[in-house]
């Protein structure tokens, strides 16, 4: 179940360059203040993205430097989500096919946060009912975790009902693109139309 409060908070502070973005990690709240004079702001930023490990589809280990010359379109979520993720790899779907020749510069991944029940099986085959360059990845519960740590992304599981072993997650929805040596470019809405996000690639690679 998706939490629109906390995804519209973070979101308009990053996507309308508030003064104050607030970024949930391991369930605690930090507040880091962007508007500074120009020097400091690069400091006070929080880094996205770094230092991954976790298993493709076919068993194999891979890291961030697997990626390394690739533009990497990010999306972080789970195969059982109900409408959010599902909604957003279809508009990365979209974005990849209105990049035309473009696509051969990019790598999107989904990566879970529900190894659980998202074996790298499972994810390897729900990707495949959007674009054929996604890459589906999964790993351990603290490989997964150490991966949405580094990207600040939000997850939190909550039982369907009391007693029950079904659950849903709140979590924050973002397509992360970082740039052909690892480092992080800018943050789109998980609820960008495809074009739109399509023509954030476009102007980023060119």
């Amino acid at each position: 179940m998706f939490n629109a409060a906390i995804f519209n908070k973070v979101r308009l502070r990053w996507i309308a360059a508030a003064a104050t973005v607030i970024v949930v990690v391991a369930g605690t709240v930090t507040a880091v203040v962007l508007h500074h004079a120009p020097q400091a702001k690069a400091a006070l930023q929080p880094h996205i993205g770094g230092h991954f490990e976790l298993l493709t589809p076919d068993g194999r280990t891979v890291t961030d430097e697997t990626f390394r010359g690739k533009w990497l379109l990010v999306y972080f979520g789970y195969t059982f989500c109900p409408d959010v993720c599902p909604g957003t790899l279809m508009e990365m779907t979209k974005a990849m096919e209105n990049i035309g020749p473009l696509a051969d510069k990019v790598q999107p991944l989904f990566i879970t946060f529900d190894p659980q029940r998202d074996t790298p099986q499972i994810v390897g085959e729900y990707v495949k009912n959007f674009d054929p360059h996604f890459v589906a990845l999964s790993g351990t519960p603290q490989q997964t975790a150490a991966a949405a740590k580094a990207f600040h992304v939000y997850n939190s599981a909550k039982r369907l009902d009391a007693g029950s072993k079904e659950y849903v997650f709140d979590h924050s929805s973002y397509i992360y693109i970082m740039d052909p040596n690892g480092n992080f470019v800018t943050l789109l809405a998980g609820d960008m139309p495809g074009h739109e996000v399509a023509k954030n690639l476009k102007r980023v690679i060119d």
